[in-house]
C-alpha cells in the first residue's frame, strides 16, 4: 500500500511538470490549464487526507491485534502478527509525515504564493493587451482628413505598444519565477522518490539545464527591456511574406479590419489567412474558419480610397465583395500582393481543373443591373452555351483566344475565358458585367442581345487600329498582368478604336435611320440634317434602326448612353429604341447603363412611350428593370392611364399586376424580395411571347390622345 500511494503521488508530480512545462514553451498558460493545476492540488490534498484516514484505520486495527496478542501470548502465529503490526504502524507514520511535509506543504505553498503571482501577472498581461488593441482600432479608425486625430492615435498606440513590451517582458520573467518554484518543489521531493533513482538522475538533469537556459533567458530578458527604450514603435509592421509552398497550406495570415455586409456596415478585427486557393477568416483561434473568397481564381483585388478609413482594400468575387483594413500602408500592399501571387499561382497549378471551376464556382449574381426582378424560365447551362458560342468569333475567348470560353460580358456582348472575365469584373460593371454561361439563367431577350453582336463584330470596333499601333494581343498562358494591361488599354482607354478623323466628320453623312420612324403617338416625327456629326447622335439614330454594331461602335466613340436630342423634343437613345420597337435594342442600352426613367420635353419616359406604341414586350421588359409606373407627363397622364384610355388589356394588366406586387412587397417589410408568385409567372409568359412570338402581343392600335 505504501508503495502503490508514493507512485500515485511520483506519477501527480510528472503529470503537473508535463502540463506547466508545455506553458513555457508556448510562453503562456492557459486560463483552463491554471484552472486544472488547482484542482489537481485540491485532489492531492484529498488523497494525502484520505491516506490519513487509511492510517488511522489501520492503526485501530493493529491496536486490536496486540489487545489479541496479549489474551494469547502463548500463540506463535498471533505472536508474528503482532510484531508485523508494529512495523506497519510505524512504516504508514513515517510515510504520513513524508507525504504531509514533501508535497500537501510544497503544493499549499505553490498555490497560496506562486500561483498567485502568475495570476496577476497574467491579468497585467491581459489588461495591456486589450489596451493595445484598442489602441489599434482607434489607429485604424482615425480619418485620413483629420491630420491631428491621426497624430493622437499613432501616438497612443506608440506608447501602448512599448507598454504592451514591457508587461510582455514581465510576463515571461515572472514565469521563469514559476519555473523556479517547481525547481524548487521537485529537489525537495527529490528524497520521496528514492527508490526511482534512474528517472530521477535524467529528471535532475533535465532540471539542471532547465536552470541555465531559464538564468540565459532572463539575461536575454533584462537585456531587451533596456533594449525597448530605445527602439521606436510608431510603425510596428510585422513582416508578412507570402510563401506559396508553406508546411502548413497557409501561403499568408494575419490580422484584419473586415467591414460587414449589415446595414449598418460595422468594421470588425478579424484573423485572415490565405490557404487552399481560399481567402478565410476567424473570429477566434478555436473557431472553423469562414470562406471569404470560394476560389481566387474568380476575384480581383483593389485599392480603395474613396473612403473614410486608410489602408484599405477589396476583394471582388462573382457572388459579393470583401472590404477590408490594414494597420498601415506596408501590411496593405504586402496582402494585395499576397491575393494578387495566390491568383496567378492557381492559374499556374489549373492544369485540366479550369473546365471543371467553370462547373463547380458559385452561381454569378447575373445581370447586375436587375434588381430583384425574378429569374426567367429555363435558358441555361447548355442551351444558352450552344447558342451563344455559334455566333463566329464567339468560339474563343474575345480578348486572349482561349477555346471554348464559358463566361461572357453581357453590356458588351462577347464570350471570355476564366481568366479574362475575372479581369473584366475588375474594371467595374460600368465597362463589363460578367456572367457564366453555364450556371446562369438567361433571358430570352439577353440571348439574343449576344447572338446579335459577339467577338468579331466588338472586336472590329475596339481592336480596329491593333495591328497599326503594334500592339500585341495575348496568347492563352500570358501572364496575368500582361492581359490585364491589355484588356485595360481596350475597353477603358479604348486606345485602340479608330476615331473619324476632322475631314472624315466634315464628309460623313448625317446618322439617318435606313427606314421612317412610325407616326409620333404625340406629333409628328420631324427629319432635320443635323449640324454636325455626334458620336451621341449616331447612337440616338442606331438605336431607332435597331443596329445593335453600329449602337456599340457609337458607345466606343464615347457617346453618352443619356444622351439628349435638343431638336427632338429631347428624347434620348432608349426612347428612340422604344419608337423602333426592338426589344434587344432596349435591353442592350439598359444593360449599358441607360436611364429607364429619363423623360422627354412632354414629361414621358420610356414606360409611357411603350405605352401608347402598344409595345407590350417592353413594357415588360421597362417594369422588371425598375421603371416608375406613377410619373406622370404634362397632361399628368400616367402609363396606366394611357393603356386604360387605348384599352390595352396586356398592358393594364401587367401595370396593375406590378403596382399590387410593388403594395405587396412594402407590405412585407423593406427587405423583402420575393413578391408574388402569380406576378412572377405572368411577367415570364409576357417575357417569352414578346422574344418568341412578338405579333402576338402587338395587336393594338398606336395609342390616340384624341380618341374619345
Amino acid at each position: 500500500g505504501c508503495v502503490c500511494v508514493r507512485v500515485c503521488v511520483c506519477a501527480l508530480s510528472l503529470s503537473i511538470f508535463v502540463v506547466l512545462m508545455g506553458g513555457v514553451e508556448k510562453q503562456r498558460l492557459k486560463t483552463d490549464q491554471l484552472l486544472m493545476s488547482c484542482t489537481l492540488v485540491k485532489l492531492c490534498i484529498g488523497m494525502i487526507d484520505a491516506g490519513k484516514a487509511y492510517n488511522a484505520a489501520n492503526k485501530q486495527f493493529v491496536n486490536g491485534i496486540r489487545e489479541l496478542a496479549q489474551q494469547s501470548t502463548k500463540d506463535e502465529v498471533i505472536e508474528v502478527i503482532r510484531k508485523h503490526s508494529g512495523l506497519i504502524s510505524n512504516g504508514h507514520s513515517c510515510d504520513c509525515i513524508l507525504w504531509q511535509r514533501s508535497i500537501k506543504t510544497q503544493l499549499q505553498t505553490f498555490v497560496k504564493d506562486d500561483l498567485r503571482k502568475f495570476k496577476e501577472a497574467k491579468k497585467q498581461f491581459d489588461k495591456v493587451s486589450e489596451e493595445k488593441e484598442a489602441a489599434l482600432i482607434k489607429n485604424a479608425q482615425a480619418p485620413r482628413n483629420k491630420q491631428h486625430e491621426v497624430e493622437e492615435a499613432t501616438n497612443i498606440l506608440t506608447a501602448t505598444r512599448k507598454c504592451f513590451r514591457h508587461i510582455v517582458l514581465d510576463y515571461v520573467l515572472q514565469m521563469l519565477s514559476f519555473m523556479y518554484a517547481h525547481l524548487t518543489f521537485f529537489h525537495q521531493g527529490y528524497d520521496l522518490f528514492s527508490e526511482l533513482q534512474p528517472l530521477m538522475k535524467q529528471l535532475g538533469g533535465q532540471l539542471d539545464q532547465l536552470v541555465v537556459d531559464a538564468a540565459k533567458e532572463k539575461r536575454d530578458m533584462e537585456q531587451k527591456h533596456s533594449t525597448i527604450q530605445q527602439k521606436d514603435f510608431s510603425n510596428d509592421d510585422t513582416k508578412l511574406e507570402y510563401n506559396v509552398d508553406a508546411d502548413n497550406g497557409i501561403a499568408m495570415e494575419g490580422y484584419l479590419f473586415k467591414r460587414a455586409s449589415n446595414a449598418f456596415k460595422t468594421w470588425n478585427r478579424r484573423w485572415f489567412s490565405i490557404q487552399n486557393n481560399q481567402l478565410v477568416y476567424q473570429k477566434k483561434f478555436k473557431d472553423n474558419p469562414t470562406v471569404v473568397v470560394e476560389d481566387l481564381r474568380l476575384c480581383t483585388v483593389k485599392h480603395c480610397e474613396d473612403i473614410e478609413r486608410r489602408f484599405c482594400f477589396e476583394v471582388v468575387s462573382p457572388t459579393k465583395s470583401c472590404m477590408m483594413q490594414a494597420d498601415s500602408e506596408k501590411l496593405r500592399q504586402a496582402w494585395i500582393k499576397a491575393v494578387q501571387n495566390s491568383i496567378a499561382t492557381a492559374f499556374r497549378d489549373k492544369g485540366d481543373d479550369g473546365e471543371k471551376l467553370d462547373r463547380k464556382s458559385s452561381t454569378s449574381t447575373g445581370s447586375l443591373d436587375s434588381g430583384g426582378e425574378p429569374k426567367e424560365r429555363p435558358l441555361k447551362g447548355e442551351s444558352a452555351l450552344q447558342k451563344v458560342l455559334a455566333i463566329p468569333g464567339n468560339a474563343c475567348c474575345c480578348d486572349c483566344g482561349q477555346p471554348d470560353p464559358r463566361w461572357a460580358s453581357i453590356n458588351l456582348g462577347i464570350t471570355l475565358c476564366i481568366q479574362c472575365s475575372g479581369i473584366h469584373r475588375s474594371l467595374g460593371v460600368h465597362f463589363s458585367k460578367v456572367r457564366s454561361l453555364t450556371l446562369d439563367t438567361w433571358e430570352p431577350e439577353l440571348l439574343k442581345l449576344m447572338c446579335e453582336l459577339g467577338n468579331r463584330v466588338i472586336n472590329q470596333i475596339y481592336e480596329a487600329r491593333r495591328e497599326e499601333l503594334g500592339a500585341r494581343k495575348p496568347q492563352p498562358g500570358d501572364p496575368r498582368h500582361e492581359v490585364e494591361a491589355y484588356i485595360k488599354a481596350k475597353y477603358v482607354d479604348r486606345r485602340f478604336v479608330r476615331r473619324p478623323s476632322d475631314e472624315e466628320l466634315r464628309n460623313k453623312p448625317a446618322p439617318m435611320p435606313a427606314t421612317l420612324p412610325p407616326p409620333s403617338p404625340c406629333k409628328e416625327m420631324v427629319f432635320y440634317e443635323p449640324k454636325e456629326y455626334s458620336s451621341g447622335l449616331q447612337l440616338y439614330w442606331a438605336s431607332f434602326a435597331r443596329s445593335l454594331p453600329d449602337m456599340a461602335e457609337a458607345l466606343a466613340h464615347g457617346a453618352e448612353v443619356n444622351w439628349v436630342n435638343t431638336e427632338d423634343d429631347k428624347r434620348t437613345p432608349l426612347i428612340m429604341a422604344v419608337q423602333g420597337g426592338s426589344l434587344v435594342t432596349c435591353e442592350f442600352l439598359l444593360q449599358n447603363a441607360a436611364n429607364v426613367n429619363q423623360q422627354d420635353a412632354q414629361g414621358r419616359g420610356s414606360l409611357h412611350h411603350a405605352t401608347m406604341l402598344g409595345h407590350t414586350g417592353q413594357v415588360c421588359l421597362f417594369l422588371k428593370r425598375g421603371a416608375n409606373q406613377n410619373a406622370a407627363d404634362i397632361d399628368e397622364k400616367t402609363p396606366l392611364t394611357i393603356a386604360v384610355e387605348a384599352a390595352n388589356a396586356d398592358i393594364v394588366t401587367l401595370l396593375r399586376l406590378a403596382k399590387m406586387n410593388e403594395e405587396m412587397r412594402e407590405a412585407e417589410g423593406p427587405y423583402s424580395q420575393s413578391g408574388d408568385e402569380t406576378y412572377q409567372d405572368i411577367f415570364q409568359d409576357f417575357t417569352l411571347m414578346a422574344s418568341n412570338d412578338p405579333d402576338k402581343l402587338n395587336r393594338y392600335q398606336h395609342y390616340d390622345p384624341q380618341r374619345p
